[in-house]
């Protein structure tokens, strides 16, 4: 039996908590409705997240999407809204969040929040560098 719509967020210990990496998700199929005319909304989202202590469950956060279907929600508020729920299910050191909602009346609309851990900061970007090559390039 199918997963229904569900707004809690599952975590599970992260493997490796003293260890800074990114953990990127795609979700293609998000959908909400326009809040003005109860037409739907589709937007891809994307998750990047450094976990802290847990990770996200994908199903439970599959389910936690998914109830956002029958919702009227402005792309500006979905967006902020996902954010905060994610941030208090699983205290990342980083999180950013981006909404790449489909056209509506001629504008594509691209929302995009962050949460930083206070104290927190990123390992600085390693570059690397061809043999022969004048340019860095990023790995």
């Amino acid at each position: 039996m199918p997963g229904k719509p569900n707004k809690e967020l599952e975590t599970f210990l992260n493997p490796h908590p003293l260890r800074d990496y990114t953990i990127r998700i795609r979700i293609p199929e998000f959908t909400c409705l326009c809040p003005k005319t109860g037409q739907p909304d589709f937007a891809t989202l994307y998750i990047d997240y450094v976990p802290n202590q847990s990770c996200l469950e994908l199903k439970s956060l599959k389910t936690y999407i998914w109830s956002f279907r029958d919702e009227g929600a402005f792309h500006e508020d979905v967006t902020n809204q996902i954010l905060s729920d994610l941030v208090r299910a699983s205290d990342p050191r980083f999180i950013r969040v981006c909404g790449e909602f489909n056209v509506r009346g001629g504008i594509y609309t691209t929302v995009t929040v962050e949460h930083q851990q206070p104290g927190w900061s990123p390992s600085p970007l390693v570059r690397l560098k061809r043999a022969g090559d004048d340019e860095y390039l990023a790995p």
